[in-house]
């Protein structure tokens, strides 16, 4: 049943948010001057500038860790991360296919760095710490020509690698204490390197730029500076700023036709600097640390990425950032839609909850709470409070439009506060705990009360869902058990147990019958009335569910859990009728909008995936 994913559709992929800006220089232009190209987690993300449309590109099997294009833009290598012991892979995508056109396997446990030789005959790849090794590939065969080690045994671990502008025989190597330029021996199948001589100058390179004329080219430091090595002899001509270095370090650098300098530091910092005294010309900061730079044509217009999963885009002239993408940069627990409205939703992470167009995917509203985490959030009934869960046991309450801080109630749980949901009158909030127990509250204009404790559970609750007519709500916990509450006496009224950590629960919209799912990988459906056992379907081949949401005719529902697979069950037949690939992270949650048109689900990869419903109401 489960099993037999081969013939089952495919959900279709209507738009992601999402962007990991941790991969340096993972944000990079196409030539076409039309495209920008990303990674999120093992999906490479095509986004047509002018329309907005996202293609993607599947193919590695686990987190993405270095991009690069070719000259003309025919080609996209990518390289991934794996576990320690196999090997790592490294795709070459044919861009006007979209498709896969080669594939090679050499380097352990992660690839480091890609290069294009400038006529596209040659892809160079550096293998991570744990490899150590460059490899020359011959494109058009497909095959290996040659490899080395990447640094000599004194020195430390090669970081990255550059091509020379013209030459498809001479390009370098850089890292800890590291610097080398090498040549190819095609007739021998050897590569040749020279030590680059820096005299008393010791420092760990995190990025090269190569100008067009190949004279000189540019290393930058994690000490805040940059390099000026003389490509032909191979010694240092100059390294600066002397007095104000960069901050955190340089992690990006471009060179402009105009012969200055576009570098991006870790501090945030993204400043434009003249090549030979690096005095700096303009200074922009930003939020989070520069990760990459990317330039559309000639540089008339810059795309920045930075590690707080921002994308800004600068005109040359002007020099001013516009935000054109925001995203998490961190795992997304919980999502949420306002009662009855598809429109908009709100997703929660690590310090912050924010507001989304669904159609449009922008961001309209973002409420930061600085070093902590939100487990779970909803929107009242009558649209006037966004309520969170937070793992300090506070329940925080904001304005849905201003996200101004309205009402917390401190200690509301003591191993911090794992569910929560809110009555259909809106007067009521019902929270459960990391120590097992349920609470409800009674929200006032500006205060709040405890109304009941209610003591069953041995650990914390991970969802809760609550009755239309207000009158009793389940839990489902950690400790093998989902509780029916009575919400008038506050006692129990029926106990599910099964061999399982519970982590969600859904009630049909008749209201009869509960289903939960859990680590036990079975959704199980019950019966609301006696608690007993109806059937068991087998939910995922591996991992546990995690998320589960039912339609609103309760016709189908849908789950997702660490298989990374969305599914559409026909609730009744129990049959898998549609499955959604394209997560790399365990889904953490998964919501039918309102109006059945999309299923929005969140990954601990800090991704958001609209998919188009398939099932009309």
């Amino acid at each position: 049943m489960a099993g037999d994913s081969q013939e089952v559709p495919k959900l279709q992929l209507e738009a992601v948010i999402g962007f990991n800006g941790h991969v340096l220089s993972g944000l990079q232009a196409h030539p076409d001057r039309e495209h920008l190209i990303y990674p999120l987690g093992c999906t490479l993300i095509i986004k047509n500038l002018k329309s907005g449309k996202q293609e993607f590109l599947h193919g590695h099997t686990n987190n993405i860790s270095c991009i690069t294009v070719s000259k003309s833009g025919r080609y996209i290598a990518s390289g991934q991360v794996t576990f320690m012991g196999f090997k790592a892979d490294v795709i070459i995508w044919d861009y006007t296919k979209r498709e896969i056109y080669a594939q090679f396997t050499l380097h352990k446990a992660k690839v480091e760095a890609l290069a294009f030789s400038p006529n596209e005959k040659y892809l160079l790849t550096l293998g991570g710490q744990d490899d150590g090794s460059i490899v020359l590939w011959n494109v058009e065969k497909k095959e290996a020509i040659c490899g080395s080690p990447a640094s000599a045994h004194s020195a430390g671990h090669c970081l990255t690698v550059g091509y020379s502008s013209h030459s498809d025989n001479i390009f370098i190597s850089a890292g800890n204490r590291t610097l080398r330029v090498w040549e190819l021996d095609l007739l021998n199948r050897k590569i040749r390197p020279t030590e680059c001589q820096t005299g008393q100058l010791k420092r760990i390179i995190k990025c090269i730029e190569i100008p067009e004329d190949d004279s000189f080219f540019y290393c930058g430091t994690t000490s805040g500076d940059i390099m000026k090595v003389n490509l032909k002899s191979r010694l240092l001509s100059s390294c600066g700023p002397v007095k104000q270095k960069f901050s955190k370090g340089v992690n990006a650098l471009k060179m402009l036709k105009t012969g200055d300098l576009l570098v991006g530091s870790g501090d945030g910092a993204f400043s434009l600097c003249s090549s030979n005294n690096f005095k700096i010309i303009k200074r922009v900061e930003l939020e989070g640390g520069v990760s990459s730079v990317a330039l559309r044509g000639e540089g008339q217009q810059v795309f920045v990425g930075t590690d707080a999963a921002q994308i800004y885009c600068f005109g040359y002239t002007d020099f001013k950032p516009e935000l054109i993408s925001t995203n998490h940069s961190s795992a997304v627990w919980d999502t949420a839609f306002p009662h009855g409205s598809s429109e908009l939703f709100a997703t929660c992470s690590q310090d912050d909850i924010r507001v989304w167009h669904t159609e449009s995917c922008k961001e309209l509203l973002r409420i930061k709470v600085p070093n902590m985490t939100c487990h779970a959030l909803g929107l009242t009934q009558d649209g006037h409070n966004i309520y969170s869960a937070w793992n300090d046991g506070k329940i925080r309450v904001f304005t849905p439009e201003s996200g101004r801080l309205k009402l917390i109630i401190h200690n509301a749980h003591s191993m911090g506060v794992t569910a929560i949901v809110s009555s259909g009158d809106s007067k009521r909030l019902i929270s459960g705990g990391g120590e097992g127990q349920v609470r409800v509250w009674e929200i006032l204009q500006d205060s709040y009360k405890l109304v009941a404790t209610m003591k069953e559970h041995k650990a914390s609750v991970n969802a809760i869902k609550i009755k239309s007519n207000n009158q009793e709500c389940v839990t489902a916990s950690s400790d093998g058990a989902c509780i029916i509450w009575d919400l008038l006496r506050f006692v129990r009224n029926q106990m599910v147990l099964a061999n399982t950590l519970f982590r969600t629960v859904c009630y049909h919209p008749e209201e009869y019958q509960i289903i939960t799912s859990g680590t036990d990988r079975k959704i199980g459906y019950w019966e609301v009335y006696d608690g007993s056992a109806i059937r068991e379907l087998e939910g995922s081949l591996t991992g546990a569910i995690n998320g589960m949401d039912i339609s609103q005719e309760g016709g189908h529902f849908v789950t997702g859990g660490d298989e990374k697979l969305i599914k559409v069950w026909h609730y009744f037949d129990g049959d898998v009728t549609h499955v959604g690939v394209g997560h790399s992270g365990s889904i953490s949650s998964v919501r039918i909008c309102p109006n059945n048109k999309f299923i929005i689900s969140t990954s601990t990869d800090g991704a958001i995936l609209i998919w188009r419903y398939p099932h009309s109401s």
